[in-house]
């Protein structure tokens, strides 16, 4: 799938739970820290968004802060996470 495809999926899914206008988000949008908005609840709702989003399903295990640090992170993680699908 394109990376721009699932940018703009993410900026969507990102700017729907957390109520924040999706023109405030990039590829280079720090998360962890920069919006009061992304909490744990948050967290969960994104996760449960990207597997029915992104057709992926994430075992906690491979979950880790360094994900959710930025939107470029994020991005990366769904890529690996359609790839281990994938397989």
């Amino acid at each position: 799938m394109s990376v721009n495809i699932n940018l703009d999926k993410l900026i969507a899914i990102l700017s729907e739970t957390l109520s924040i206008d999706a023109s405030e988000f990039s590829v280079d949008t720090l998360l962890l820290g920069n919006f009061p908005e992304f909490d744990s609840m948050a967290i969960v709702s994104i996760l449960m968004e990207l597997e029915e989003q992104f057709g992926i399903s994430i075992a906690e295990d491979e979950l880790t802060g360094d994900a959710f640090e930025s939107v470029a992170s994020l991005l990366e993680f769904i890529d690996i996470q359609q790839a281990l699908t994938a397989i």
